[in-house]
């Protein structure tokens, strides 16, 4: 598969399970859809994002060797959407090496309190921050703090992702 071509050719579901399904667990074959992720060229970047999300939620391993590109990546001013959504996806059910959790809640607080970022991110960055919040427990008053101030300019979306949150809190007794 000429993998560049195959992500410009189409964008759609069919296509990118048909890119997954190409990488399966191929470490080399990843680290092409990696390399063209970190591309310069926007279009093959935003295509190739969703694809890798994918391939990250089926095999975590092969993310393992680009942590530090993957949440470098995250800080850049001006990233798409696309990049944004995806890369926030993958990282809601993988292990997250203990040296990036700081800035990675730092990211996800960010997506969280602004108020134009989309609700998908917000979203999977609630999660990201519940996962964290298990072994940080101090963040857990930020995270409902954060959750209660933007409630009432925010989505069904975001609303829903966070009443389950909150209702989690609470039966645990996490206040």
């Amino acid at each position: 598969m000429k993998l560049r071509e195959t992500i410009l050719k189409e964008h759609s579901k069919a296509q990118t399970e048909k890119i997954v399904k190409w990488v399966g667990d191929d470490q080399r074959r990843f680290d092409e859809l990696f390399g063209l992720f970190l591309t310069d060229e926007s279009r093959v970047v935003q295509r190739a994002a969703w694809p890798l999300s994918y391939c990250v939620i089926g095999h975590p391993a092969l993310i393992n060797k680009h942590w530090g590109k993957l949440l470098k990546n995250l800080e850049k001013p001006g990233l798409h959407d696309a990049v944004k959504r995806n890369t926030v996806r993958l990282l809601q059910d993988i292990d997250i090496p203990e040296k990036y959790h700081g800035g990675l809640m730092n990211t996800c607080f960010n997506y969280i309190s602004s108020p134009v970022e989309k609700p998908a991110i917000k979203a999977f960055s609630l999660t990201i921050l519940e996962n964290l919040s298990a072994r940080y427990p101090d963040i857990k008053q930020e995270l409902k703090a954060v959750i209660e101030e933007r409630w009432e300019y925010e989505t069904p979306a975001f609303r829903s992702r966070a009443k389950k949150i909150l209702r989690r809190m609470e039966t645990k007794k996490i206040n």
